[in-house]
């Protein structure tokens, strides 16, 4: 199997390049991981509707330039379907003894993802009706992964 986190812009922080590197260094036991970012555009904090969607479509068009077209693309969406670590695990399960071999996750940037973007998608993941910084995101989904493989496995993990 392999998981491809792509996102829109880069980690400038190294508590969030460090938990990065840890969570990467721990599915390496599990998966190919690949790590893909995308350049973010600028935004003014008084932006107009039009301009935030012209920015996602920017940032929408150089994530699928560089989304697999093999892959199976799960979007993280504030309204996608929410689950526990074991339902979120044996989905993953799932996906993957269907034929699903390559899962694609995309992280938009601090204004979301295009609809385009959106529209490209398999499905939509949420991990919670709260909004998070999208760095934050990353390190989130990676434990979350993580965490997934250990259940599969059956081997402990914190509760």
């Amino acid at each position: 199997m392999k998981i491809t986190i792509l996102t829109v812009g880069k980690l400038k922080e190294s508590y969030w390049k460090q938990a990065i590197a840890e969570y990467s260094k721990r599915l390496g036991l599990y998966t190919k991981l690949e790590l893909v970012e995308v350049e973010d555009e600028k935004t003014l904090d008084q932006a107009s509707d039009l301009l935030c969607e012209q920015i996602k479509d920017k940032e929408g068009d150089r994530l699928l330039a560089r989304c697999p077209k093999d892959g199976y693309v799960i979007a993280l969406a504030i309204d996608g379907k929410q689950y526990d670590s074991v339902a979120l695990s044996k989905h993953l399960e799932k996906l993957t003894v269907t034929g699903r071999s390559h899962l694609v996750f995309v992280i938009g940037g601090s204004l979301g993802l295009s609809k385009k973007v959106l529209a490209r998608a398999d499905e939509k993941l949420s991990f919670s009706a709260l909004t998070f910084p999208h760095q934050m995101m990353r390190v989130i989904l990676l434990e979350q992964i993580y965490r997934c493989f250990r259940i599969q496995k059956n081997e402990p993990y914190h509760k």
